[in-house]
């Protein structure tokens, strides 16, 4: 039973105009696209891998309005994950809130955000409601694999917009080490400093907690925290998936060999499985945003979808994890690089796609279409030496 005072403390803790004081760090690309779409009427729906940043992005976004004047006591944050709230989350319990809410803070608010709304049952049909009766504007956060756009898709037709959220770019992660890049003349100054802070983004990723931890052994727990917590709570949970083990092995094949092409086939006789749960578990593993898949380029939409993939993971954390050096495969570590760097574009351009070609033995990494019109081929090369680019 949700008592007014619990609601009330709960509240408090989560908001600006009660306790909650932590300060974010910019991330511009996100925080522009927001800015935007808030001009419309559309349900905003912030999604992306498990620890990305989503919730950060939210806040920030609330915390600029606060200082650009809005009253602070206008905007409402509910967190589902807090413990003091149910496991199960219903309609009339989100109502109560809200009319807690309103009762004791503000009666008119204009901002509210349903942070991990996926503990919430049919979430979406309170983020309709206020926009239309309430005039305020909502944004919503969770995980992708809990946020299946087909899934709310029926109730928020026509009104909602989706942006997903991935682990740092490496700008972003310079930001967040305190070097905040401007122009070339500032990266060549701070050569050094990039370098370090290059390698070290090639070895343990961008995610934002394990960016701005201490030490190698805090980073090794949470990137191994996130790893299972996709597989066991964001695959096995939300799929019912009883081959566990055939599931872990595929996930271990494909971060042992990203930035190749794998055959499904293959694989099943590898797994001794069979080739619908290579596929189903490779379908899994894409929507949690575990790895992303790259389809062969053709004309014939058939044989894209037929053709092999190409994987690449969401974060390259999970590449030491394994126990795999990047210095042994660098090639493949920057290819995954890049292919991070193109998908986070094609966030912010919504007709652009991304392909591989494989013609026979020729292949090119990456080719990137816009609409009708391939607009530029991408191969990604390492060199270690000036020497080695003259050649």
């Amino acid at each position: 039973m949700l008592s007014e005072g619990r609601v009330l403390e709960v509240l408090v803790d989560w908001n600006f105009w009660g306790s909650y004081k932590k300060n974010f760090i910019r991330r511009d690309d996100y925080f522009k696209k927001i800015s935007n779409l808030c001009k419309g009427n559309e349900v905003i729906v912030i999604k992306g891998v498990r620890r990305s940043g989503k919730s950060s992005i939210a806040y920030f976004f609330i915390k600029e309005l606060i200082n650009s004047g809005l009253d602070a006591k206008k905007t409402l944050f509910i967190n589902f994950e807090d413990p003091r709230l149910p496991v199960v989350i219903g309609l009339e319990e989100v109502n109560k809130i809200f009319e807690i809410y309103l009762k004791n803070v503000d009666s008119n608010p204009k901002y509210v955000v349903l942070d991990e709304v996926q503990y919430v049952e049919a979430w979406e049909k309170f983020a309709r409601f206020l926009p239309e009766a309430k005039d305020v504007k909502v944004i919503v956060t969770g995980s992708s694999s809990k946020l299946m756009s087909e899934e709310y898709s029926t109730v928020l037709t026509g009104r909602h917009v989706d942006i997903e959220v991935f682990p740092l770019s490496f700008s972003e992660f310079l930001k967040f080490k305190n070097l905040e890049m401007k122009n070339k003349v500032d990266i060549i100054k701070e050569r050094i400093k990039v370098k370090k802070f290059l390698d070290e983004y090639l070895e343990w990723g961008g995610f934002p907690e394990v960016v701005l931890s201490e030490g190698t052994e805090r980073k090794g727990e949470l990137l191994r925290s996130y790893f299972y917590d996709i597989l066991l709570k964001d695959i096995v949970r939300r799929y019912k998936v009883k081959k566990v083990v055939e599931l872990e092995r595929l996930a271990k094949i494909y971060i042992s060999n990203i930035s190749t092409i794998q055959s499904f086939h293959k694989l099943k006789n590898l797994l001794n499985t069979s080739l619908d749960t290579v596929e189903r578990f490779s379908k899994y593993m894409l929507t949690a945003r575990l790895f992303l898949f790259l389809d062969n380029f053709s004309y014939s939409l058939k044989e894209q979808i037929r053709s092999m993939k190409k994987v690449y993971a969401v974060d390259l954390g999970f590449y030491k994890l394994h126990g795999f050096k990047v210095s042994e495969n660098i090639g493949r570590v920057i290819e995954n690089v890049v292919l991070l760097h193109l998908t986070r574009k094609m966030e912010f351009n919504p007709i652009m796609k991304i392909f591989y070609l494989k013609i026979n033995s020729s292949e090119v990494d990456f080719v990137i279409k816009e609409g009708p019109e391939i607009k530029q081929l991408i191969q990604v090369t390492y060199v270690s030496s000036k020497d080695e680019l003259d050649r």
